[in-house]
């Protein structure tokens, strides 16, 4: 049998074909590796877990960073597990309010519960090493944190839910922060009255408050614009971190979990500054309205 090679009107046809089916297969491949959020979130608790385990810690803070950035519902582990990680790399500050946020979500029934109590207890010693080291009329990480917020009490964050503080005054302090923590392109040009490139004023209106962003945008000159966050029915626990590679720190959002406000890259007031945001948020969710 003589075999019949197709017509050049035949090939023609089949082209577009297979090119179509080309692409639904690399169409549904692609969307194969591409996990919806919940379960990457699953699966990068995993990675971080397995490499504490290992002792492998900067494999555990990558995984946590890739964690910090996706949208969606985090287990209260991520927080034990950011102060683990924090607390190795000795960002203490940042590892204690890890801890006393997870403590705070989860309460004597978290799985780490002990664990973390003693973490704590860990970082207090690792803090009050270096403040002994540095001596007491140096400046430092920790001595910065517990003298923005004191009011003279030397108190630190903690202090700042427990007051009778009225909601002005904790907007007062707010901003008077802000006016210190605005992100700058170049850190460099901090100066005493100087205009940062992202500075924000806080007020509060009818059960929100408002962050009045002015931007310095460099083809358009400085915008300004109003982020709205309405306190009720979200968490007082107010997540923050701060990256070196863009030297900028980063209050998230309590709704989602997203980026919310750009600060300079400064810990402390990054840390005093979410915790203040968190009891405003207290303040205002209080049932006597708390003016």
């Amino acid at each position: 049998m003589v075999s019949r090679s197709k017509s050049p009107s035949a090939n023609r046809a089949l082209g577009p074909l297979m090119v179509l089916a080309l692409a639904a297969s690399l169409l549904v491949s692609g969307n194969a590796l591409a996990l919806p959020a919940e379960h990457e979130i699953q699966r990068l608790m995993l990675a971080v877990e397995e490499s504490v385990e290992a002792g492998r810690w900067q494999d555990a803070a990558e995984y946590l960073n890739r964690l910090q950035q996706l949208e969606g519902q985090k287990p209260p582990e991520y927080l034990y597990y950011r102060g683990q990680v924090m607390a190795r790399s000795e960002h203490y500050n940042e590892a204690m309010s890890a801890l006393e946020n997870y403590i705070a979500g989860t309460g004597a029934d978290g799985k780490y519960y002990t664990e973390s109590l003693k973490l704590i207890t860990t970082i207090e010693q690792a803090r009050s090493g270096q403040a002994t080291s540095r001596g007491s009329g140096e400046s430092g990480q920790d001595q910065v944190a517990e003298i923005v917020l004191a009011n003279g009490s030397g108190q630190g964050g903690e202090s700042v839910a427990r007051s009778d503080a009225s909601r002005q005054a904790l907007v007062s302090r707010m901003n008077r922060i802000f006016d210190r923590a605005g992100w700058r392109r170049d850190p460099r040009l901090i100066r005493e009255g100087s205009t940062p490139d992202v500075h924000y004023q806080v007020s509060v209106h009818n059960g929100e408050i408002q962050f009045r962003e002015s931007r310095n945008d460099e083809e358009r000159g400085r915008r300004l614009t109003t982020l709205m966050l309405p306190v009720y029915g979200i968490s007082p626990i107010i997540e923050w971190s701060c990256e070196n590679a863009t030297e900028s720190c980063w209050i998230y959002d309590p709704r989602d979990g997203s980026r919310f406000l750009r600060l300079g890259n400064d810990r402390d007031q990054a840390e005093v500054l979410a915790k203040t945001l968190g009891s405003l948020i207290r303040k205002m969710q209080a049932p006597t309205g708390g003016s």
